[in-house]
Parts: C-alpha cells; sequence; structure tokens
C-alpha cells in the first residue's frame, strides 16, 4: 500500500516536473522568437528608411532636373517673345515711314491734279483762239477761191469718188478671183482631211462561196441517191452547186449573197448533223432563214449603234441589215453606206453642219439596194418612196434623191453625201476591179481619144476617172476643142463599161516663139 502511494506520488512529482519542464522550455522559446521578430522588424524598418531615403533623393534629383528644364523654356520662350516685339517694332516703324510717304505722294498728286487743271484751261483757251483764226482763214479762202467750204468738198469727194471706183473694181476682181483659189483649197483640204481621218475595210465580196468538207465521201452524201438532195438544196435555196474535182470542197454559186449565206449555213448545218435527206433539208432551211432574219436585224442595229442613229423604225431596220448582202461593183452595200455617213459627218464637222442629219442622210443614201431587187425601179427612186413611207427628214430624202445627180440638191448636207459618195467609190481598193481590167479600161481609154484626129497626146489619170486630151492647135481651134470632148465622150458612153464618171479634159495650147539673132 505505500509502496503504491510512492508510485503514484512519483508519477505525480513526475508529471509536475514534466508540465514545469515543458512551460520552462516554451517560456524560453517564445523569448528567442519575440527577440527574432523584434530583430526582423528592427532590420525591416532599416530597410524601409533607406528605401524611403533613396526614393526622397530621386524625387529631389527629378525635381531639380524638371526645374532646370522648365527655367530653360522659360527663357526660351522669354527670348521669343523678345524677337516678336522687335519685329512689331521694326513692322510699325515701316509702317509709320509707308504712312509719311504715301501722305507725301497724296500731296505731290494733289499739286500735279492742280497743275492739270490749269494747263487744261491753258490748251482750252489756245484751242478756242485756234478755231478763231481757223474760221477767219477758211473764210478769208473761200473769198479768194469763190468756193464755199461744202463745194470744195463735194467736189474733192466727187474726184476722189471717180479715182477710187476702179481701184475698187480692180480690188473687187482680184479678191475674187483669190477668193475661188482659196475655196478650190479649203474644199480639197476638207476632203483630204475627212478621208484620212476615216479608215474602213477594203471590200472584197464575190459571187461564189466555198463550202469545206470533212471529206470527200460527203460530196456523196449531199448529192444524194439519183441526184435528189442536191436538187433539194438547189431548190429551196435558189443557188446552184458546183461540185467538181476540188478535194473537200463545194462551191456556191449566186449573184445574191443573202441566198448564198442562207445556203452555206444550211449545208454546214446538214454536215455537222449527219443527216441529209430531202425533208431534213427543208427543215434546216426554214430554220436557218428564220435565224438570218435575226442576223440581219443585229447587222442593222450595229450598224445604227456605230453612228449613233437613233428613232428609226424597226422594219427599216431590217431593210437596212439586207444591205449587208448585196454588193454594188464588189463592193459591200452596207460598209459603203457607213463609210459614206461616217465621211459626210466628217466634212459636216469641218464646216459647221448638223454631224447627226449629215451622217443619217450619207448612211440612208443607197437605202434602196436592200429592196431593189424585189421592186422595180431605180435604187434612188426605192430609196426615197422609202425615207418618205418612214417619214425620214427632207434633207436625208434630197440626199437620196440628188446623190447621182437625178434631182437637184438643196441642201449643203446633200452636196456633202454625194461627195462622200464618189469618194467612198473611187478610193483604192474599195471596189473590186482586177488589174487586168483597170490596164485594159485605161487603155481603151487612151486608145478611143487617139483614135479622133487632131490629137497630140492623151493621159488617163486620177485611176481612170479623168481622160486628159492635148490637142494640135493648128488643127484644131477653141470651138472645135468643145467638140473633141464631146465625141469623147459619146464614144467612151457607147464603147466602155466602168464604174462612177470620167471626167474628158481638153487642152489646146499656142506658143508663138521667136529667136533674136
Amino acid at each position: 500500500m505505500n509502496s503504491l502511494i510512492i508510485s503514484i506520488l512519483l508519477v505525480l512529482i513526475g508529471l509536475f516536473a514534466g508540465i514545469i519542464t515543458m512551460f520552462i522550455i516554451n517560456y524560453i522559446k517564445g523569448n528567442e522568437a519575440s527577440k527574432k521578430a523584434e530583430k526582423i522588424l528592427e532590420k525591416g524598418k532599416k530597410e524601409a528608411d533607406k528605401i524611403k531615403r533613396d526614393y526622397l533623393l530621386e524625387a529631389k534629383e527629378e525635381a531639380h532636373k524638371l526645374k532646370k528644364e522648365i527655367e530653360l523654356e522659360v527663357k526660351e520662350k522669354k527670348e521669343e517673345i523678345k524677337e516678336a516685339e522687335e519685329r512689331l517694332l521694326t513692322r510699325e516703324s515701316n509702317m509709320d515711314r509707308r504712312d509719311q510717304t504715301l501722305q507725301n505722294r497724296e500731296e505731290m498728286l494733289e499739286e500735279k491734279e492742280n497743275n492739270l487743271i490749269n494747263k487744261q484751261k491753258e490748251v482750252q483757251d489756245e484751242k478756242v483762239k485756234v478755231d478763231e483764226i481757223k474760221k477767219e482763214q477758211i473764210e478769208l479762202l473761200e473769198k479768194i477761191a469763190k468756193f464755199s467750204k461744202n463745194e470744195a468738198r463735194e467736189l474733192v469727194m466727187k474726184k476722189v469718188e471717180e479715182m477710187m471706183n476702179l481701184e475698187i473694181a480692180s480690188y473687187i476682181k482680184d479678191r475674187e478671183v483669190e477668193a475661188k483659189i482659196e475655196a478650190d483649197k479649203k474644199a480639197k483640204n476638207l476632203i483630204i482631211s475627212s478621208m484620212q481621218r476615216y479608215s474602213g475595210d477594203v471590200a472584197n465580196d464575190q459571187t461564189v462561196t466555198v463550202v469545206n468538207l470533212p471529206n470527200d465521201d460527203m460530196k456523196g452524201r449531199i448529192i444524194g441517191r439519183e441526184g435528189r438532195n442536191i436538187r433539194t438544196i438547189e431548190a429551196v435555196t435558189g443557188v446552184d452547186l458546183i461540185i467538181d474535182d476540188t478535194p473537200e470542197a463545194i462551191v456556191l454559186s449566186s449573184f445574191d449573197p443573202y441566198r448564198r449565206e442562207i445556203a452555206r449555213v444550211t449545208i454546214e448545218t446538214l454536215i455537222k448533223d449527219g443527216r441529209i435527206h430531202p425533208t431534213r433539208i427543208e427543215d434546216v432551211y426554214d430554220k436557218v432563214s428564220k435565224d438570218m432574219k435575226a442576223k440581219v436585224m443585229e447587222y442593222g442595229e450595229a450598224a445604227l449603234f456605230e453612228l449613233g442613229i437613233t428613232k428609226v423604225d424597226p422594219s427599216l431596220v431590217e431593210i437596212i441589215g439586207k444591205l449587208h448582202f448585196r454588193t454594188s461593183f464588189g463592193q459591200n452595200a452596207l460598209k459603203h453606206s457607213l463609210e459614206v455617213a461616217h465621211l459626210t459627218g466628217l466634212m459636216a464637222a469641218e464646216i459647221g453642219e448638223n454631224v447627226s442629219l449629215a451622217k443619217r442622210a450619207g448612211f440612208f443614201h443607197d437605202i434602196g439596194k436592200a429592196v431593189d431587187h424585189e421592186i422595180e425601179g431605180s435604187h434612188v427612186t426605192i430609196g426615197s418612196e422609202l425615207a418618205k413611207k418612214y417619214k425620214e427628214n427632207e434633207v436625208v430624202i434630197n440626199a437620196i434623191e440628188s446623190h447621182h445627180g437625178d434631182v437637184q440638191a438643196t441642201s449643203i448636207i446633200s452636196e456633202l453625201v454625194a461627195v462622200a459618195d464618189a469618194l467612198s467609190a473611187s478610193r483604192p481598193g474599195a471596189r473590186n476591179d482586177s488589174l487586168e481590167n483597170y490596164i485594159k479600161r485605161l487603155q481603151d481609154l487612151e486608145a478611143i481619144a487617139n483614135g479622133i484626129s487632131g490629137i497630140d497626146k492623151c493621159y488617163a489619170v486620177q485611176a481612170g476617172r479623168e481622160l486628159r486630151v492635148i490637142v494640135k492647135p493648128e488643127e484644131v481651134d477653141d470651138l472645135g476643142s468643145y467638140k473633141v470632148a464631146r465625141d469623147i465622150k459619146n464614144k467612151i458612153e457607147d464603147s466602155l463599161q466602168y464604174p462612177g464618171t470620167i471626167k474628158v479634159t481638153v487642152v489646146r495650147e499656142t506658143r508663138a516663139v521667136e529667136e533674136a539673132k
């Protein structure tokens, strides 16, 4: 029992001793931690003070630097203000001097004006005196000459008028000659300028069209059994098919380019399709004919668009498109009409006429050729009727009627259309004329002139459009030269075929030569 109590007491004493030991240890550790904390706080405070001092130094340096910059800027501004004040003072001084100068000048002008007024009064007084003296002298002269002033003036004017009449007449004659020469030069320059500014394609339409075939077997298919296919094609198209030995080609022959074009497209369509028999030929021909009408409208609309012509009846547009398939001496009628329209417009612009109306008149001048194979009459008459039917301008109608000289031209534009038509037809390459025919025509022209007695020399010039003949003056007199010209003209009309007109010029020259020894 005692030992148990002792053990318990020992245990309690040990526990109490342990607790006290733990408390002492913790107390010591707490003191060490607080000391460390105080050291850390003291160290942090020192570092904070150091950072604060550093920032204060930097702030002071920055403030000092800004202060210097501001002081420098203020100093510069003060200098600028000082310079501006000096400039203002200088300008003010200059203005004061200028005001003084102007004031002095104004005083001088007033003085000069006063002097001029005085001088003017003196001049007027002198003029009055001179007029009085002049009047007295005239009265004295009238008494001496026994003529009044009016009578003397009338006598002098009469003499001057008589002298000037001859000079005026001579002057007018010279001016008329110069005006004619100048008019000829200006007209030539106008035509040449218009021709140079317009360039058109050279027409080369023929009376035959060649259709290429993929192979020679296609010729037999086009001919058909017992020739039924070729007969059908010729019957529906109105075109002759020439099938010869030329490999892989057939020739379409017709005077009408419109028919040839329909036949060409029909045959090419049949070749592509491969089915060639009478019924199919007729169907394709009908379809191509309808398509060609639309193409004709396109040609007409394109031509009108090129010229800027508006307000044209659709029926007339179709007629215009048909000109594309009409030729005259190998020259495409639509291209010819476009060319005449352009040339007429250019010449009208040069002389100040209405360009739009001139182009319209030039374009419609050959409209009758589009249907002259359908309606009886010349293309001039047919064209005039068409223009009247579609209510064209009177100038256009007159240009159509007068471009070949059938009717008198009533306007400048009608004359221009005739000139442009001749230019378009006669320019090199415009009309299809072979070199052999061209040379032969020139030779025939000269041969006709050489066949008449009294001819010395003759020359075909201007591409065969003029024949110049020089006669022997001892055999042909002046009146006889007119007869020679008429005889040559009649022979040319009777024996030659030619496009346009041929001018015959007969020249007779007499030379008197003597030799002094």
